[in-house]
């Protein structure tokens, strides 16, 4: 029939096709992900794919590809908790940096401890916390511009209401409000 080796050979095929099947109906890592998760986790890969690219040429230096990765983690770490509590297939736009990054997102960069986790920083980024991976990152989500209009309306009521004594605020030249109509009975 068949030879020792001929078995031996024929063995190991079997084994590989089963293997092979075992690994096909396993579900992939992110599975418990919807399509926008999934889609942002394989941003973060081609993002670290490009820095791992970038320091086997040695167009940067390690600590460049040491941050870079840091932050990619970060931003991972960050995204799947997010969607993981809101149980939502959701990625607001994230940035995550270090302290003696803020200026590159803040006019005026504020002072990390003084934030507070849900916080809205400079009517632009809602604070969602640090994640320490070698270094310290805070990591933010952007306001989307409907967000932002509602702060600066919020705050320029307030700022009208408490400039004219507590009383309602004074209409500005080129401002519109709509009221309601009063219908009288007839």
């Amino acid at each position: 029939m068949c030879s020792p080796s001929g078995r031996f050979f024929l063995s190991i095929i079997v084994v590989l096709m089963f293997s092979g099947f075992a690994a096909a109906q396993r579900p992939p890592a992110d599975s418990e992900f919807g399509p926008v998760m999934r889609a942002y986790l394989g941003y973060l890969h081609n993002e670290q794919e490009v820095v791992d690219d970038r320091v086997s040429r040695r167009e940067i230096t390690t600590a460049y590809y040491r941050r870079n990765s840091n932050r990619i983690h970060a931003l991972r770490t960050t995204a799947m908790r997010l969607v993981r509590e809101s149980q939502n297939d959701y990625v607001p736009e994230l940035e995550a940096v270090t302290a003696d990054e803020f200026r590159m997102i803040f006019e005026h960069p504020p002072r990390p401890a003084s934030f507070r986790q849900n916080e809205v920083v400079a009517n632009k980024f809602r604070y969602l916390g640090s994640v320490r991976t070698g270094e310290t990152f805070y990591v933010f989500a952007r306001l989307d511009p409907y967000e932002q209009a509602e702060l600066i309306q919020r705050e320029r009521a307030k700022t009208a209401s408490d400039t004219s004594g507590g009383g309602p605020a004074a209409q500005r030249v080129g401002d519109t409000t709509s009221r309601t109509r009063r219908v009288v009975p007839k």
